[in-house]
């Protein structure tokens, strides 16, 4: 039987744990060659033999540092000569951090744009280059709620993720303009049970469960989502089955507030 994503080739970043690692199982497992990309190369070789050990030859894996201009350069390059090409790209690497506008480090706060927004403009600046040698190409970036709804403590990540929405609208008019035939798309998750969802858990000094039932308060449907809810959205934008799609924001799962409140 035919992957949804036969014969394309995948660019993953953040690939080492939470979506990234789901959305290049996901990738795989419908037929996409992977190149997986992270900073944490333990973890990452850890994600690259349980996709082979599933679907042998699928994935390779290679380091990167999202906010290195020189590592993305070459390790689109070394990608490409892997896969034999790059027609799909997931600029998902990201990280949370800081607080209230008040309280939020300067530091963290460049850092949070560097790993949150920089990384997505790089990875685009570089990948479509590659990709309109081997179009129909899709783009998925990897936005958050809190790009579209602002928390009181969240200046850092609020503004690195509403950058990412717009940043996404640019690209589509962009390559459409250019008839690469090069889609980009971006991805607004809800609460999602990954570590960085851990990492809100313990900046919140509750206990896990406290904080899961408060955020699914917030959520229409009432739960918090799992990694998978993200990963077959992903599939479908990087799929043929979404070619008329571009410039979007795909929200997966809205909030009942206009606010969010840890």
């Amino acid at each position: 039987m035919t992957g949804r994503v036969d014969g394309k080739m995948s660019f993953v970043t953040g690939a080492a744990q939470g979506l990234g690692e789901a959305i290049a199982y996901m990738l795989a497992k419908e037929g996409s060659k992977v190149v997986l990309a992270d900073i944490n190369e333990e973890k990452l070789t850890g994600v690259e033999d349980r996709i082979n050990s599933d679907f042998p030859g699928k994935a390779h894996s290679v380091k990167l540092d999202v906010t290195s201009e020189d590592q993305w350069k070459n390790t689109l390059n070394e990608a490409e000569k892997l896969m034999g090409g790059i027609n799909i790209l997931v600029n998902n690497a990201g990280i949370g951090g800081g607080s209230t506008v008040e309280e939020t480090d300067y530091e963290i706060f460049k850092q949070v744009m560097a790993v949150d927004t920089d990384s997505v403009f790089l990875g685009c600046k570089y990948a479509i280059p590659i990709m309109k040698n081997y179009s129909p190409g899709s783009i998925i970036n990897t936005s958050s709620i809190s790009g579209l709804i602002a928390g009181h403590n969240m200046a850092a990540y609020n503004t690195a993720k509403a950058g990412v929405w717009m940043l996404t609208k640019s690209v589509a008019l962009h390559c459409a303009r250019s008839a690469y035939n090069i889609r980009c798309n971006s991805i607004h998750p809800t609460f999602i049970d990954t570590p960085i969802l851990d990492a809100m858990v313990e900046r919140s000094n509750s206990e896990k469960e406290q904080v899961m039932m408060k955020l699914a308060r917030q959520v229409p449907l009432g739960k918090v989502g799992e990694p998978d809810d993200v990963a077959y959205t992903v599939l479908f934008l990087a799929s043929d089955e979404s070619k008329f799609i571009t410039g979007a924001e795909i929200k997966i799962e809205w909030s009942n507030k206009d606010l969010i409140s840890l």
